[in-house]
This record gives C-alpha cells, sequence and structure tokens, in this order.
C-alpha cells in the first residue's frame, strides 16, 4: 500500500511493500527512477547483506545458510504500517519463518521517511529482538533520474563527491585508477561497464548528480557510511538513472574469505536487546 507525505512544494510516496520509496518530487519534478524496464526498481532497502556473499551460502552459529536473493530478502517482503505523521511515515518489518530459514536471527527492521525542507530522511533502525548477537549489513539503493529534465541526457551529468577521491576498480583482475585526487566523474554509460563504482572509507560525506546545463540536482548525504557507490546498468541506453548508494560498508563478497558472518569483518554486530539506527539524506533542487 501506498502512502503520501507532501507539503507546499515537496513530495514523496512510500510503499508497504519493501518499505521502498517510490516518488519524490519538488514543484512536481519527479527526481526518482519510475521502475521501468531496464530495472524494475525505485530505492530498495538492502537487509541483511548488502550484494551477495559467494553462491549466496554462509554459515551463521555454525550452520550453513542460503540467501535466496541478492541483497538480502527485505525489499521483497511486506513491511507492516507502523505510523504516520504530518511529516512522516514509517514501517515494520520482522522476522518470520521465511526470514528464519534464510536468517537466524530474530529482529524488527522500522524504515521512516520524514519529509525535510529540502528533501527527504531516510531512517533504517534495527532492534536485536533474539537473546543472542546478531550480525547485518545494511544500505540504501535510490536511482535517480538521469537526465532530470527535458532537454538534458544521459551524458550531460557528473557525479561530484564532496571532497577530492582516489576511486579504482579491478578490471581483469588489475587494480585501475578511474580518478585521482579528483571529486568529479563525467557520467558515462562506459562508466560502468564493470558494474558499481564502490568507494571504502571515502572522505567524503555527501555526493551529488549535476549538470551544467540544468538548475536541478540530488544530493545524497550520508554521515554514518563507510562506503557509497554509484551504479548504472552497462551498456543499456534504456537505464537513464544513476543510483547513489549509501552503505554501512562495502559488500558481504568483500568478506569471503570468512564464511562465518561472526567473522565477516564489515558485519555489524548488535547485542541482544539493542538498537542500531542507520540514516542518510537525500536533498534536491
Amino acid at each position: 500500500m501506498l502512502y503520501e507525505i507532501s507539503n507546499q512544494h515537496l513530495s514523496f510516496t512510500a510503499d508497504t511493500f519493501g518499505a521502498e520509496l517510490h516518488s519524490l518530487k519538488k514543484d512536481h519534478l519527479e527526481y526518482l527512477w519510475q521502475c521501468r524496464e531496464a530495472w524494475k526498481r525505485y530505492a530498495p532497502i538492502l537487509f541483511p547483506f548488502i550484494c551477495s556473499p559467494e553462491d549466496g551460502n554462509y554459515q551463521a552459529n555454525g550452520k550453513t545458510y542460503h540467501m535466496n536473493a541478492n541483497h538480502g530478502f527485505a525489499r521483497d517482503l511486506e513491511f507492516q504500517f507502523l505510523e504516520q505523521t504530518e511529516n512522516s511515515v514509517a514501517f515494520i518489518l520482522t522476522d518470520s519463518p521465511e526470514t528464519l530459514a534464510q536468517y537466524p536471527y530474530p529482529f524488527a527492521l522500522t524504515v521512516r521517511y520524514t519529509l525535510l525542507e529540502d528533501g527527504i530522511k531516510i531512517e533504517n533502525i534495527v532492534r536485536n529482538t533474539g537473546d543472542t548477537a546478531m550480525y547485518f549489513y545494511l544500505g540504501g539503493h535510490p536511482a535517480f533520474n538521469c537526465p532530470l529534465e527535458s532537454g538534458t541526457d544521459f551524458t550531460d551529468y557528473y557525479i561530484q563527491y564532496e571532497k577530492n577521491e582516489t576511486l579504482t576498480r579491478k578490471i581483469q583482475n588489475q587494480d585501475v585508477i578511474l580518478t585521482e585526487n579528483q571529486n568529479i566523474i563525467p557520467v558515462t554509460r562506459e562508466l560502468f561497464d564493470y558494474d558499481a563504482i564502490i568507494l571504502d572509507h571515502p572522505n567524503s560525506k555527501k555526493i551529488s548528480l549535476k549538470s551544467q546545463k540544468s538548475e536541478h540536482s540530488v544530493t545524497v548525504v550520508f554521515p554514518a557510511s563507510d562506503a557509497i557507490a554509484v551504479w548504472s546498468p552497462e551498456k543499456n541506453d534504456d537505464a537513464r538513472f544513476v543510483c547513489l548508494e549509501p552503505w554501512t560498508s562495502v559488500p558481504v563478497y568483500y568478506d569471503d574469505d570468512q564464511p562465518e558472518i561472526e567473522k565477516k569483518a564489515h558485519a555489524i554486530k548488535l547485542e541482544s536487546g539493542q538498537e542500531y539506527c542507520y540514516s542518510y539524506e537525500i536533498i534536491i533542487k
């Protein structure tokens, strides 16, 4: 079920299915990709994994488990409506026989969207409802229209990091530098030939999608993220969007040297009865 929150200039809609944001508008201009054939998502929640371990298999408490889908299961499950205010709406997902078959930890995941003066705040709150520590990864995957308005094209845009960064990627088992101590990357289709651009422990806490031909832009503010990813499908001119993805860490497959989730270097450990809140903001102009 869709819920809409709006004020004089901004609005968003979010769905109970996957607790997924479906729309983000300012003065009737849509900033979010609208789930077309090139990618049938809007802005999924990544939990309890970012990407997948090798073959989807991992171990927990000495037992082998298989995660059925990439990026975990939260994005493909129905959340329950939790509460709504004038400026916000919240949904909640709890463990079930379906989740426990893939992931042995009892949990409650609350996703809250709050309208701001210039955008939206997204809060993901994990509560450990079990008797032992739980381990997980968590992230966002919002896709933004590129171009943002008519009269501009995909390649008129660029990615701007808040601070200078050195970006590398592995191509044929070699580390290739994309940009060194710079903060701007032009958007091209070829930029994504080798999947997402993942930056571990960035200097930046903000990343933007901008164009010199447009006054409209998107900025993702991620104060508590240890990784930021940029992605669009490779070799698909119909994929007229760019994802700016704030993550708690690099993906789970970075930790495939340790099959036990308890030993995975980037997994978040949350003790029984404790809460972990991961939030970021999307600012639109």
